[in-house]
C-alpha cells in the first residue's frame, strides 16, 4: 500500500526550510509544500519558482499564514529561536502537525507551555533531534539495546564545535549573543544532552557544569586589528578568522549563504564590508561561551560527561560509552565495538560525517512524514525532547551557581511551579 502525500506549509525560508524545500523537491510523492511564511521577498521568489506556489499561498509572517483556516494537516516550523512558541502555539491551536525546530523554546517554562499545547490539541508535534534519526546514533542505541556492552557505567560524549564553525555561528553569527536566542548549550548541543539521555536511557539524577567565554573577547584582540577583516587588518595573514578566507572562496554552500542570498562575489564581498560576518571576531558582542562541559549521573549510577569546545580542527560528534562488557568508542564515521569476553573488535563504517548530521536530516523529515501519516509521535515528540531540554536549563543553573543541582528536584519545580 503506497503512503499517501503529506501536505504541509512552511514557516522560514532559511537554511532549514531551504533543507526542507529540497527534501520536498526530491520527493514530491512523500510530501508537499503547499505555502510559505517568509517576510524575505527574495527568498519568496525563490521558493515559487522551485514550488510553483500561486501568490495567494505566500505569505509575510506566519499570522497572516494562521490568520487563514487550516491550509493543510502538517506545518514545518524552521523560524528563529525566538520566534517558536507563539508560531507553534499558533499552529497547534490550529490542529496542524508541527515539526519545529531545534530548541523548542529558550526558557524552560515555555517549553512546558508548547508541551501542554501539544497534548491540549491532540495533534503530532516532533522537535528536530535529527541524531536520533541518524544511522550513525541509531546503530549505536541497538547496540546498547542489545546488551552487546552490558550495562552501561560511564558514557563521554563530545562536541568538537571547530574553529571556523564557531567564529560563524556563535560569534560573529545569529546564535552569538544569549539574550537574543539562547546559552549555546541549548542552541548546539541539545541534540547532544538528547542524545545522551536516549542512549543511557534512565532518570538523570545530578548535574553540574563549567564554562566560559575564553577566547573570543576584545583582551585577546592582536594590537592594531582593524574593526572589519576588510579594513586592510594587518593581521590578515596571520589570522586563522580572517573572514575573506572563509566567505570569498569557490565555494558558496553554508556557511558562505549565510552571509548573504545573492552568492556573487561582489554580493558577498559587500556583505563583508560592515556587515557581521566581516568584523574581527574578537572585537564582536558576541557573549556564549566558547568551551563547556557538563557532568551528569543518573539512576543506578551511571555517569557521563558532555564536552562542547571551540577550539578543534574538525567539525564531529565524538563518544565513548562503557560498559560492564564492553566499550563502544565512535566519530560519527566509524563505530568500534569492543568486547572484554571474546576480545572481538567489530568495526562499523558511516562514510562522510558532514552529511546532514550524518544523514539524520532526511530520515527525520521521513519520521515526521510517518508520524502524520499514522497518527503516531515519531522518537523526537515534544514530550520526550521536554526531559533533554530540561537538562540543559538545569546545566546552565548549575554552572552560573557554581552548584550540583538535583535534576529531579529542578524537574518537579519547573513543571509544578
Amino acid at each position: 500500500m503506497n503512503q499517501k502525500t503529506v501536505n504541509c506549509v512552511l514557516i522560514g525560508y532559511g537554511a532549514r526550510g531551504q533543507l526542507i524545500s529540497n527534501y520536498a523537491r526530491k520527493n514530491p510523492a512523500s510530501i508537499k509544500i503547499i505555502a510559505l511564511a517568509e517576510p524575505d521577498r527574495a527568498k519568496q521568489n525563490k521558493f515559487q519558482i522551485f514550488h510553483k506556489v500561486k501568490d495567494e499561498f505566500i505569505f509575510n509572517s506566519w499570522e497572516e499564514l494562521f490568520a487563514k483556516p487550516r491550509l493543510s494537516e502538517a506545518c514545518i516550523n524552521t523560524t528563529g529561536d525566538s520566534l517558536h512558541v507563539a508560531s507553534t502555539l499558533a499552529a497547534l491551536e490550529k490542529k496542524y502537525h508541527v515539526l519545529l525546530e531545534k530548541p523548542m523554546a529558550v526558557t524552560p517554562e515555555d517549553c512546558v507551555k508548547i508541551v501542554k499545547a501539544k497534548k491540549k490539541s491532540g495533534t503530532i508535534l516532533m522537535i528536530f533531534h535529527t541524531l536520533r534519526y541518524a544511522p550513525f546514533f541509531a546503530k549505536i542505541k541497538k547496540i546498547i539495546s542489545a546488551g552487546v556492552i552490558g550495562e552501561i557505567v560511564s558514557y563521554e560524549h563530545k562536541e568538537n564545535i571547530s574553529y571556523w564553525h564557531m567564529a560563524h555561528s556563535f560569534v560573529r553569527g545569529k546564535w552569538r549573543k544569549k539574550k537574543e536566542t539562547a546559552p549555546i548549550l541549548l542552541t548546539k548541543s541539545c541534540h547532544d544532552l538528547d542524545i545522551i539521555n536516549w542512549l543511557i536511557n534512565k532518570q538523570c539524577r545530578l548535574i553540574s557544569s563549567f564554562g566560559s567565554l575564553k577566547y573570543f573577547n576584545k583582551k585577546n584582540k592582536p594590537k592594531g586589528a582593524a574593526k572589519y577583516c576588510l579594513d586592510s587588518c594587518r593581521h590578515a595573514e596571520n589570522c586563522a578568522y580572517y573572514a575573506p578566507n572563509q566567505y570569498l572562496t569557490d565555494n558558496t554552500d553554508w556557511p558562505t549563504s549565510d552571509i548573504s542570498f545573492e552568492k556573487s562575489y561582489e554580493a558577498r564581498k559587500n556583505a563583508l564590508k560592515r556587515g557581521p560576518y566581516g568584523r574581527c571576531v574578537f572585537d564582536c558582542d558576541n557573549d556564549v561561551l566558547d568551551h563547556q562541559v557538563v557532568n551528569m549521573e543518573f539512576d543506578g549510577g551511571a555517569t557521563a560527561v558532555f564536552t562542547l569546545c571551540a577550539f578543534t580542527s574538525k567539525c564531529v560528534r565524538t563518544l565513548k560509552a562503557m560498559g560492564t562488557l564492553g566499550e563502544i568508542r565512535g566519530n560519527m564515521e566509524t563505530i568500534e565495538v569492543y568486547n572484554f569476553l571474546n576480545k572481538n573488535l567489530d568495526t562499523y563504517d558511516f562514510g562522510d560525517s558532514n552529511l546532514g548530521h550524518g544523514g539524520g536530516d532526511p530520515e527525520l523529515i521521513k519520521g515526521f512524514i510517518n508520524a502524520v501519516t499514522t497518527g503516531k509521535d515519531g522518537l523526537t515528540s515534544a514530550e520526550v525532547s521536554l526531559d533533554s531540554h530540561l537538562i540543559v536549563f538545569a546545566a546552565e543553573e548549575a554552572r552560573l551557581t557554581s552548584s550540583v543541582v538535583n535534576f529531579k528536584d529542578y524537574k518537579k519545580r519547573i513543571l509544578f511551579g
